[in-house]
């Protein structure tokens, strides 16, 4: 029988169980929160100063169908500044960043300016006096290399915090960060 759980994935953890490179062995990885089967693996990645909801499963399958367009992706995002309506526009109908060094045009996505974040843990980033900050929802069904980091910084706004709420019908919920539950992939041919 697969197994599949939805975790919290902490800032400064890179999303792997197994270190392949050793050049990062004083990275945290999340064997280092979890005892799971040798099978499991994380579908997709948050990069290590990203947090929030990421899925582990024992099921290539479901890896598979997690990873594909037809899954969305929603992003709850601090960035520096005080952001407006108008620009947030931008990012919905699609920026220009660069994937791997070409220019490349984002798709049209949902986007957001949210007023209410108690949803959300608190983590210290920096001190106020430093400047203004705005929280955005970002929605994508794409996956680009630090996609949401580079769609912000390209209309301006540098990205100060990311955390993911939410993956189809999977969401973060009460979960706090390096907690785990299981759960079962009942929505899968929907």
């Amino acid at each position: 029988m697969h197994k599949h759980y939805k975790i919290y994935k902490p800032y400064g953890y890179l999303s792997q169980f197994i270190n392949n490179q050793n050049k990062r062995r004083n990275k945290k990885l999340l064997s280092d929160l979890f005892d799971l089967p040798e099978t499991t693996m994380a579908i997709g990645r948050l990069d290590e100063k990203s947090e929030g909801l990421l899925l582990l499963t024992t099921d290539g399958k479901f890896s598979e169908y997690i990873r594909s367009a037809r899954v969305e992706k929603e992003y709850h995002v601090m960035v520096d500044g005080l952001i407006t309506e108008n620009t947030i526009g931008k990012l919905k109908s699609g920026v220009e960043i660069s994937v791997n060094g070409k220019p490349y045009v984002t798709k049209p996505c949902k986007a957001k300016l949210l007023k209410n974040i108690s949803h959300i843990e608190e983590r210290f980033v920096r001190d106020e006096r430093h400047g203004k900050t705005s929280w955005l929802s970002i929605t994508i069904t794409e996956g680009k290399f630090r996609q949401i980091r580079k769609m912000t910084a390209s209309i301006g706004f540098p990205t100060l915090r990311l955390v993911r709420v939410r993956i189809g019908n999977y969401k973060l919920e009460k979960l706090k960060s390096g907690e785990i539950e299981k759960i079962s992939f009942h929505h899968y041919h929907s």
